[in-house]
């Protein structure tokens, strides 16, 4: 490894943080976990109707660059020398498509808890032998859900004639965030790297988690021709290098992590058995397990942890909440039960000891793991006249708490082990309240680590132990470590599982809120009939369908 002082001046990591919510690029000393410089722009959602989500890729791109001019300048001129290098992690599943010969999108980015591809998963699970929505888990280890992005792909191709277009004249290009990032840092239409990495990749739905390439299979399925997607790479090699004008130009770009993969590197959970969970505006838990594929049969996902170049995979079980902060910018925004979400939740939640018997299961856009339930919306119940904010307020944190032991539940029948610790992460861990009750509802300690931003730390860290880089590594005793703290159960074995009981009954309320069950009536004739469909009256005429093809079946 080279020496962290190099004539006299530390060595520097930049990252670029490409979250749902907020774009950040900061820069690491190698070897430490402290951020010396960041600047942070919030993105501006769109959301043309309920249930999609979108933004704007060129305001993506441009959120990138002012972050790095402004922290280029907190740096001057001589530690701007200093960055050697930089890494990317970003929203997973969030879907691109842009045209190779002007470097424009062809449609805004459809972000990951978009659900507008409830007819595009009726199509494949039309194809699919009892309609099983977890038929192809073998091979891309993710059930059939409208959370991934070849779901995302396909609808695009159907429905925005712009992507047809470009796609019949062979110049349509399809990528994750980080995809769509390094394109255009490293040249865009002149010469830009069409790249992804294993971990973005295992989020698609199109890549075989074996062979760790575009699965043949996966792309008939979808009928989606490989040339529009990335070249998959590890984690940690040199992709390309900072194009002309960009900040920091001529510096290699040598990490590419999902920013939960990049949170599991922070937290140093290299070891298989280890697990952490982020708290953000949704909730992820991952378990390292090694390089062993565990294929879940209790509705959590298999995933790719992590690749460092040459080196073996690490694959990794997921289980994904969709609205955890979410909920708490609910209650702010839509209620107006709370004011200031980091102060407020925790302030009026301890105003009551409990609930009040209250459960509040935030399927806002449907439940993910382990249920995997499109059909699922939000629901409050237990209500009595005494219940106030205070209660439900409590309840919506403790939604966070019960569906992680949800997830653990889960892996602990796929893995055999129960977690003996979780660590944890993301801004919603500041709240003192939620971390206590989620120990006492999961009933292990809770490590809840002592750092700005983890999700950033762990791609620098990849960034910074690339071949041809090496300024980071992971073994060495000089490197600097997360300090955490610890929240041990203070409940009882029967209150817990009494609780969960409740939350368990809540959660059947939640079910089945949205449509019938469909059965495989879907045609890829009928939906390329619906794909000429103006989308203002698609979601109409689409259920109209539905109701008289289950009547005429009947």
């Amino acid at each position: 490894m080279k020496e962290i002082q190099e004539n006299g001046h530390q060595q520097l990591v930049g990252v670029i943080d490409a979250s749902t919510r907020t774009v950040k690029f900061c820069v690491f000393v190698s070897q430490h976990i402290q951020e010396i410089a960041e600047h942070a722009i919030d993105l501006e959602p769109i959301t043309p109707q309920e249930g999609w989500s979108e933004q704007d890729p060129l305001k993506i791109l441009e959120a990138v660059k002012l972050c790095m001019e402004k922290v280029v300048g907190q740096l001057g001129p001589k530690k701007e020398k200093n960055v050697i290098t930089i890494g990317i992690t970003n929203q997973r599943e969030t879907t691109i498509v842009w045209d190779k010969t002007t470097g424009k999108p062809l449609y805004n980015a459809i972000v990951w808890n978009d659900i507008r591809t409830d007819s595009t998963v009726d199509l494949i699970l039309a194809k699919i032998p009892e309609n099983n929505k977890n038929h192809f888990k073998s091979i891309c280890g993710l059930p059939v859900s409208p959370y991934f992005s070849a779901f995302k792909l396909k609808w695009l191709i159907h429905y925005v004639p712009a992507v047809k277009k470009a796609i019949k004249e062979k110049r349509c290009l399809f990528g994750t965030v980080d995809t769509w990032l390094l394109w255009n840092l490293t040249g865009g239409p002149n010469g830009g790297k069409h790249l992804t990495d294993v971990t973005n990749a295992s989020r698609t739905f199109l890549m075989n988690i074996e062979t760790l390439y575009w699965d043949s299979q996966l792309l008939s399925t979808f009928k989606i021709p490989q040339f529009l997607l990335p070249e998959i790479r590890s984690s940690s090699e040199i992709y390309g290098e900072i194009a002309d004008g960009w900040p920091l130009k001529g510096v290699t770009i040598s990490g590419i992590l999902g920013n939960q993969q990049s949170a599991l590197l922070g937290q140093s959970c290299f070891k298989e058995g280890m697990a952490k969970n982020t708290y953000r505006s949704g909730c992820f838990l991952l378990y390292n397990t090694g390089t062993s594929r565990v294929q879940s049969s209790h509705g959590l996902v298999t995933t790719l942890a992590y690749k460092f170049g040459d080196e073996p995979a690490t694959y990794a079980l997921e289980g994904s909440i969709a609205v955890a902060g979410a909920a708490m910018k609910w209650l702010r925004d839509n209620m107006g039960f709370i004011k200031n979400i980091n102060d407020d939740t925790e302030s009026l939640a301890k105003e009551v000891f409990s609930t009040g018997d209250v459960y509040f299961v935030p399927a806002f856009k449907g439940l993910y793991a382990p249920y995997w339930r499109k059909d699922a919306r939000g629901i409050i119940c237990g209500l009595t006249a005494f219940s106030t904010k205070q209660h439900i307020i409590r309840a919506a944190l403790e939604a966070v708490c019960f569906q992680t032991r949800d997830i653990l539940e889960a892996m602990n029948k796929d893995c055999g082990l129960p977690l003996a610790k979780l660590h944890v992460d993301g801004i919603m861990t500041t709240n003192n309240l939620l971390m206590q009750l989620q120990a006492d509802i999961t009933g292990i300690p809770v490590i809840r680590a002592h750092s700005k931003d983890i999700t950033a730390l762990g791609v620098a860290m990849a960034a910074g132990m690339a071949k041809g880089i090496e300024v980071w590594d992971i073994n060495a005793e000089e490197r600097e470590l997360v300090p955490s703290d610890t929240f041990l159960p203070t409940s009882t074995e029967d209150e817990r599982d009494t609780r969960y009981t409740k939350w368990k009954m809540a959660v059947q309320r939640s079910l089945g809120w949205v449509s019938p069950k469909k059965s495989a009536i879907m045609t890829e004739e009928r939906y390329q009939l619906l794909a000429s469909i103006p989308g203002s009256v698609y979601a109409i005429l689409s259920f109209g369908l539905l109701i008289l093809s289950q009547y005429f079946e009947s």
